[in-house]
């Protein structure tokens, strides 16, 4: 018999596209709360909204105070949170939803992509004393001073897994539309496979670099706070992909999956002088834009002269590069170029770290495509390469073989040790 358990569901845009599927939502957690489970439903906007509302404020101005639009952009939860209370009382399912600020999800001021500081979790806890099903809005909180702060793309899985975290919840299920994480976009390769288990660590990698399943920041926090988290699709019933800890996993693999990204763009710094303080010169006024800054390679040249190269995200490219140009003259650079024209593909696992030759198999796969690899980074469970964009699905498609990730059994480690059992998600006991 199932225990009772504390559960955090998290539905995202097209899970609550529509009235209709708003029911649908609603008749899950009404399933989950006739099993004797106390429930938090934590909502996104109804899918399209946040662009609607963006492209609304972009027709006022392009420059628009970001304060009034994280206070726009916040309606579209406002909305979902209150028309699944309404449906879930119709039929006689107790409910009460909740704002950011009424949950006390307290963040810093950085309108458009705050990061939560802690939530004050007595409301919810209230709420459930009641036998109430909660319904937090997800992707937004409050500063210090009461503005309507948001957490920026994907933010509601955020808001879920930091809820879960403070509620102490026995699992966070993220409900959205596809079915699990898969070992690769199941679009681009027809051959991917659904995982039954990732680590937090392979999960982080892969969210990181283009998996679109998990915002990063959420796994962050699930992987910080050990929160059981369950991947699952709102449109059918079959079990989904379970996120935890690398020494639960049971079949752990060689590599779990290949990810790509076009949401990147490249900056180049000619001819710089190579002498100390350089770099810093560069990156210092990108860091203070809180803009983000991952691959960087740096090539010598003759003179005592080095071409400094990194990535930026492609919304923050326009920016960026502006920044650069006016640091050229002063760091004395030749020029500085652009190229939005790329892709970043990726192959995550954390069987690379005790297994050679993951380097030499990906380079070779790619090579014998002729696709010219123009930076490469590296963790201890992942490696990059960028390469030009039109080659993107190829080489997701190409390395997806390569490492035998088109057959069911393939790629799986036998080099671990013992089998260890499998976590059930169910209620702590």
């Amino acid at each position: 018999m199932e225990k009772m358990a504390l559960i955090v569901q998290k539905y995202g845009g097209t899970s609550v596209a529509n009235l209709e599927r708003i029911k649908e939502v609603a008749r899950r957690a009404a399933k989950t709360f006739d099993r004797g489970n106390d429930i938090v439903v934590v909502l996104s906007a109804m899918a399209g909204e946040t662009d609607r509302f963006i492209e609304l404020a972009n027709r006022i101005s392009h420059s628009v105070n970001k304060r009034e639009l994280d206070v726009l952009l916040a309606t579209g939860e406002q909305s979902t949170v209150a028309l699944l209370a309404m449906t879930l009382e119709s039929i006689g399912y107790p409910s009460a939803s909740l704002l950011g600020h009424q949950v006390k999800i307290h963040t810093d001021s950085f309108f458009g992509s705050a990061r939560i500081a802690d939530i004050d979790s007595d409301n919810i806890k209230k709420l459930l004393g009641q036998k109430k099903i909660v319904i937090i809005a997800g992707f937004q909180g409050c500063d210090q001073h009461q503005n309507i702060t948001t957490l920026g793309r994907g933010g509601s899985d955020t808001s879920a897994v930091a809820v879960a975290a403070a509620i102490k919840a026995d699992k966070c299920e993220i409900y959205t539309d596809v079915e699990g994480v898969f070992t690769a976009d199941p679009n681009i390769c027809s051959k991917a496979r659904k995982l039954k288990e990732i680590s937090y660590e392979e999960m982080l990698e892969m969210a990181s670099i283009g998996a679109k399943v998990l915002q990063t920041r959420s796994v962050e926090f699930a992987k910080k706070y050990n929160v059981a988290l369950h991947v699952r699709s709102s449109f059918n019933d079959k079990e989904g992909t379970v996120v935890l800890e690398e020494n639960l996993i049971t079949e752990k693999m060689v590599v779990a999956g290949i990810t790509s990204s076009k949401n990147e763009a490249l900056i180049t710094f000619k001819k710089v002088p190579d002498t100390p303080g350089i770099a810093a010169k560069i990156f210092k006024p990108i860091a203070e834009a809180n803009i983000i800054v991952d691959m960087i390679v740096q090539n010598s040249l003759k003179d005592q002269q080095t071409d400094i190269s990194f990535t930026v995200p492609i919304s923050d490219f326009k920016k960026a590069f502006e920044l650069s140009e006016k640091v050229v003259k002063k760091i004395a650079s030749q020029e500085v170029v652009g190229d939005k024209n790329i892709a970043r593909v990726s192959v995550t696992g954390v069987g690379m770290k005790s297994h050679s030759g993951i380097a030499s198999t990906m380079f070779s796969a790619l090579a014998q495509e002729n696709i010219n690899i123009i930076i490469v980074s590296t963790s201890e469970i992942r490696i990059s390469c960028l390469i030009e964009a039109k080659y993107a699905e190829l080489a997701v498609r190409t390395l997806h073989t390569a490492f035998n990730l088109d057959n069911d059994k393939s790629n799986v480690s036998l080099y671990y040790g013992g089998k260890k059992t499998a976590p059930k998600i169910t209620a702590k006991s």
